[in-house]
């Protein structure tokens, strides 16, 4: 796997964030910078931390594992990006009254925000399990840059956010299931033999 297929991983994983972070963007009636590097930091801290803990859980399983490391890590991806794809087309929309009345509130509430990042930053633990079983891939390198991406990508959807809204949030979370299933399906071939694109 290399930085590519990371920086793509750290787009997808971030696309839940990215969604909470509009959320919170719509919950300001003024933009405030500040606000928006706290609730971004936030989710790039987390979304670093998750792949971090599973690949060191996947370390302690990984001569289990090993002949069948592709195998895991494509369904991993496929359970992961099957999941969004489903959530994009058939979860409902739907707000909770607790949800609306946060969105409201103009200042940062630090315990829901953690809820949230923890919430959003599942998928990326069992990435961390993937990683695990990868070759040639630096986990160091691969947290920093998922943490980086996110950071980016959150505090832009909190601009985004406060001045249009969540319209393309079902949207994202579609490409994004199928982007992590094609670099699942990417991952199997190449282990099989057939297939080698060299990135």
């Amino acid at each position: 796997m290399g930085i590519l297929e990371v920086l793509l991983i750290g787009i997808v994983l971030s696309l839940d964030a990215f969604a909470a972070s509009m959320c919170r963007g719509l919950s300001m009636r003024k933009i405030n910078y500040k606000h928006a590097v706290i609730i971004a930091f936030t989710f790039g801290f987390f979304q670093a931390a998750m792949p971090l803990i599973g690949w060191a859980l996947g370390t302690q399983f990984e001569s289990l594992i090993k002949n069948v490391d592709h195998w895991v890590a494509f369904g991993l991806l496929l359970l992961i990006g099957g999941k969004m794809i489903y959530d994009a087309v058939f979860a409902k929309k739907e707000a909770s009254e607790t949800e609306k009345a946060t969105d409201e509130k103009p200042n940062i509430n630090i315990k829901e925000l953690f809820l949230m990042a923890i919430a959003t930053s599942i998928d990326a633990l069992a990435m961390g399990v993937t990683f695990a079983i990868m070759d040639g891939l630096s986990i160091w390198w691969s947290v920093l840059i998922i943490g980086v991406v996110t950071f980016a990508i959150c505090f832009i959807g909190v601009i985004i956010g406060h001045k249009f809204g969540n319209k393309f949030e079902k949207q994202a979370t579609l490409i994004g299931g199928i982007v992590l299933v094609l670099i699942g399906i990417k991952i199997l071939l190449e282990h099989l033999g057939i297939i080698d694109l060299g990135f």
